[in-house]
């Protein structure tokens, strides 16, 4: 197996951060053109990887159905932190924090308007980690 950690910024609000790019890039160093699996992970309790489309507005619509769900009041037990800071908590039961996604002859099988993207409500780390794993088959 293939790894790598690579570090994203996210900023200081609600993001989905797409991370297709760098999935390619990292599989054009690792796989020699073969197939296999990619697995993308981020070891972090209050973030996700979700295959959605992007740039079409679905990302902005993913972020005000995670606030319709999951909004950034007092309500949360877990408390410490930016208010609404425990739905951050809550959001990885919903998105899971990792994805593995077929690899064919080098490139990702995604489907025609699938992007891998990293899910983020946590304001207050602007910088996470991600790691790509390549099991060749």
């Amino acid at each position: 197996m293939q790894s790598t950690l690579i570090e994203v910024k996210t900023g200081r609000s609600d993001v989905v951060h797409d991370l297709t790019s760098q999935c390619t890039a990292f599989l054009r160093e690792v796989t020699a053109g073969g197939d296999g699996l990619l697995h993308v992970f981020v070891p972090h309790a209050t973030a996700g990887i979700a295959l959605i489309e992007l740039g079409a507005g679905s990302d902005d619509d993913l972020l005000a159905a995670l606030r319709d769900l999951l909004p950034a009041d007092d309500r949360w037990r877990h408390a410490h932190g930016s208010p609404g800071h425990g739905r951050s908590h809550v959001m990885p039961a919903l998105i899971a924090p990792y994805a593995t996604i077929p690899v064919l002859r080098g490139e990702l099988a995604l489907g025609t308007w699938q992007s891998i993207a990293m899910v983020d409500l946590n304001i207050d780390n602007p910088i996470r980690q991600v790691r790509l794993s390549f099991l060749a088959g």
